[in-house]
């Protein structure tokens, strides 16, 4: 008897320290993935620079950089028919990649891509624009082994908590995918549709970031009105559709910036510029609403404050760009301000749970 109770004992104590390791590895996991998502965010802020600078083509080719793991510093480095090289090299990348298009039915993107001889019109090469860009990539190298290991660290949870298992795989391929995308937007010379499925790609690694944090976090779910996270979802719809009018915006500003000064972009913006600009206000207002809702919450009024001033910090980012002729520092800043509120408004959704006739205090 006093061998079983002493089997007994031993039993509770290893399946108690069993618990302690595990949730001690899901709290390093939960670092981890939260150091992953600031660090995709700084990503996030780099590109914007790339972008800001005109840098996105300051490297020709993908993944090196003429050739080259370490970029040249001089045009002596390079041959004197770099220009036609790297274009020819393009162009069967083109080629490829409209086939790919063909087999799933998009024929009509994939001649244009064929069809448009300005993709393969190789800049003149700027040292200062190269290394932006191959600093870009090498942030990009750096986040891509992070996610390596945060799936290498989600191996031990695929019995206990497979979610976390299973979203690390899918943000492993989704940053692989991102990785193989972003060569074809250089071999089509930054064309403004690719451009925006790459931004659209990185808000999917974000998004799947936020629930991975989420998820390994100890914290309970918050129980609120329905009507809560109704307002919530309004702010992140309204906010995506200011995304896509954001890049239309920039890549109608990338046209203007090959004929005209600085000065006379904005007046010559169309329609996305006016629907971006007034959509603005309409989020503002929703994120306003959702803040004075929550703004006594217990879990949930820091979050909301955060979330309500960086709509507020988009905003006036937005503003400054449309009246003080789109100043380059402003624009990366005015990029990682909407992303890093997409980021919150996820993470508040995943934690509201709606407590169905539940009614507002």
């Amino acid at each position: 008897m006093w061998a079983d109770l002493q089997l007994l004992w031993k039993k509770r104590n290893t399946e108690r320290h069993s618990k302690e390791l595990t949730l001690t590895a899901i709290k390093g996991f939960c670092r981890l993935s939260l150091i992953t998502l600031i660090a995709v965010y700084f990503l996030i802020l780099v590109g914007g620079i790339v972008r800001s600078t005109g840098s996105g083509m300051g490297c020709p080719d993908w993944p090196r950089c003429f050739g080259s793991w370490t970029p040249p510093t001089s045009i002596e480095q390079l041959p004197p028919d770099y220009k036609e090289n790297y274009s020819a090299h393009r162009a069967k990348k083109n080629q490829k990649f409209a086939r790919y298009l063909q087999l799933i039915g998009m024929n009509e993107t994939a001649d244009k891509i064929l069809s448009d001889k300005s993709i393969l019109i190789e800049t003149d090469f700027n040292p200062v624009k190269t290394w932006i860009e191959y600093l870009n990539r090498l942030t990009g190298v750096i986040i891509g082994l992070l996610i390596v290991v945060l799936f290498v660290k989600s191996i031990q949870f695929r019995r206990i908590k497979p979610v976390l298992f299973w979203l690390s795989i899918a943000t492993l391929l989704g940053v692989i995918f991102q990785g193989w995308f972003g060569s074809i937007v250089v071999s089509t010379n930054l064309t403004t549709w690719t451009i925006t499925i790459h931004l659209a790609l990185a808000l999917v690694i974000v998004g799947l970031l936020i629930y991975l944090v989420f998820m390994s976090d100890q914290n309970e779910r918050i129980v609120v009105a329905a009507r809560r996270k109704w307002v919530l979802s309004a702010c992140i719809i309204t906010l995506l559709i200011q995304f896509f009018f954001g890049t239309e915006v920039r890549g109608a500003i990338d046209k203007l910036a090959n004929s005209l000064p600085r000065e006379s972009w904005v007046s010559q913006l169309g329609i996305e510029f006016i629907i971006h600009r007034s959509f603005s206000w309409i989020a503002l207002l929703f994120n306003t609403i959702f803040y004075f809702q929550n703004r006594k919450t217990n879990g949930l009024k820091a979050l909301s404050l955060a979330l309500f001033l960086l709509i507020l910090g988009s905003l006036i980012t937005g503003t400054s760009l449309a009246y003080f002729n789109i100043p380059a520092a402003i624009q990366p800043l005015h990029l990682l301000l909407a992303t890093v509120t997409f980021g919150i408004q996820l993470l508040l959704f995943f934690k509201m749970k709606t407590g169905g006739d539940l009614i507002d205090k």
